[in-house]
C-alpha cells in the first residue's frame, strides 16, 4: 500500500528514525512522496532514491559519523582557529563532509538533481536567516531565480541539515544577492503540513515519524541557568509552528519517537548507542502500528 511520509528532525537522533523505517517497510507500506528536516531529510532523500530499510541501515552502520566534523585547516592554533571559523564562517565544521556522502549514495542510484526524482516525490525544509523565511526544497527554488529541476539533492540535503552555529551555513545566491541558509528546524522541525492539510482530501494516508514525546506527555524544560534557557529556547522556537499544527487528528497519525538522553550532536555516540537507537525507533513503530486506523 502506498502512503505518504514525514520526518522529523533530530540530528544523531535520527537513528531511530531508520528503524521506525524498517517497521514501516515490514508493514508492507511503500511511500509515494517523502519529506523531512535535517536528520528526516537525509532518510527521505535515501527512499526517494529507492533505498530498502535495510540497505539505509548498512549505509549508516558503515559510516563514520565523526568524519561528518570536517574543520576547515589553519596555521593558526587550534582552539583560536576554531573559535575564528566560527565567528567568519558562522560554523565549526563546513558540512561538506555530509553532502559529499549524500551525493555519492544518491549518485549509486542515478540521482544528482531533483530532476531524476518523480515530481513532488521529496521535499526538504530549510531556513533563509537573511529573508526571515522557511523554504520548501526544491519548490521554492524558483523565488531565487534557480531552477528546481537543475539543483542538487545532495545540496538541499545539506542546507537542511546546516545546524546553526555547529555547521556552516550554505550561501545561496539568489540573483545579485546572497541568502544565508541553516537548518530546517529553526522553523519547522516536522513539516506534515506539507501532505496533510485542513480542509484538503488527502490522495493518500499520511505518515509522520516524530523525534520528540507526544505533544501531551512532553515533560517541560528545565530553566535553572543561562545554557539551560538556551536549550530551551532553540527546542520552543524549532517546536512551536508545528505543536501548533499538530492537532487530536494529526497525532493519530504519527509515530511518537521520544529520544531522552542523547543529544542532537552526539558525534562520538556509541556503536551501542546507535542500535539502541534504532532498535527503539523500530518498537515505538510496531506499538503504532498495534493500533493505527488508516
Amino acid at each position: 500500500m502506498y502512503i505518504d511520509g514525514v520526518f522529523s528532525g533530530g540530528g544523531i537522533k535520527g537513528f531511530a528514525l531508520i528503524g521506525a523505517y524498517d517497521a514501516v517497510h515490514t508493514r508492507g507500506f511503500r511511500f509515494k512522496r517523502v519529506a523531512g528536516t535535517s536528520a528526516g531529510s537525509i532518510v527521505a532523500a535515501l527512499i526517494a532514491a529507492n533505498y530498502t530499510s535495510e540497505e539505509i541501515y548498512q549505509l549508516v552502520d558503515e559510516f563514520d559519523v565523526k568524519k561528518l566534523l570536517d574543520e576547515r585547516k589553519t596555521f593558526i592554533p587550534f582552539a583560536v582557529g576554531k573559535w575564528l571559523n566560527l565567528y567568519w564562517r558562522l560554523g565549526l565544521y563546513k558540512g561538506s563532509e555530509l553532502e559529499s556522502w549524500m551525493a555519492q549514495k544518491l549518485a549509486d542510484r542515478g540521482i544528482r538533481t531533483f530532476s531524476d526524482l518523480p515530481p513532488q516525490s521529496l521535499r526538504v525544509i530549510a531556513s533563509d536567516l537573511t529573508n526571515g523565511r522557511l523554504v520548501v526544497l526544491p519548490d521554492d527554488l524558483v523565488h531565487y531565480g534557480i531552477d528546481p529541476d537543475s539543483f542538487p539533492v545532495a545540496k538541499a540535503i545539506r542546507m537542511s541539515c546546516s545546524l546553526p552555529y555547529f555547521f556552516e551555513p550554505v550561501k545561496l545566491q539568489a540573483y545579485s544577492n546572497s541568502s544565508v541558509i541553516v537548518d530546517g528546524g529553526v522553523l519547522s522541525n516536522f513539516p506534515m503540513w506539507l501532505f496533510d492539510k485542513e480542509n484538503v482530501k488527502k490522495t493518500r494516508p499520511v505518515l509522520g515519524i516524530k523525534l520528540s514525546h507526544n505533544l501531551s506527555e512532553r515533560p517541560p524544560n528545565k530553566i535553572d541557568n543561562a545554557i539551560q534557557m538556551y536549550a530551551a529556547l532553540f527546542e520552543t522556537m524549532k517546536d512551536a509552528h508545528d505543536a501548533r499544527y499538530i492537532s487530536r487528528k494529526h497525532a493519530q497519525n504519527i509515530i511518537f519517537i521520544p529520544t531522552d538522553g542523547v543529544l542532537t550532536a552526539e558525534f562520538n555516540i556509541t556503536e551501542q548507542k546507535k542500535k539502541d537507537l534504532l532498535e527503539h525507533g523500530r518498537q515505538c513503530a510496531e506499538k503504532f502500528f498495534s493500533s493505527w486506523s488508516y
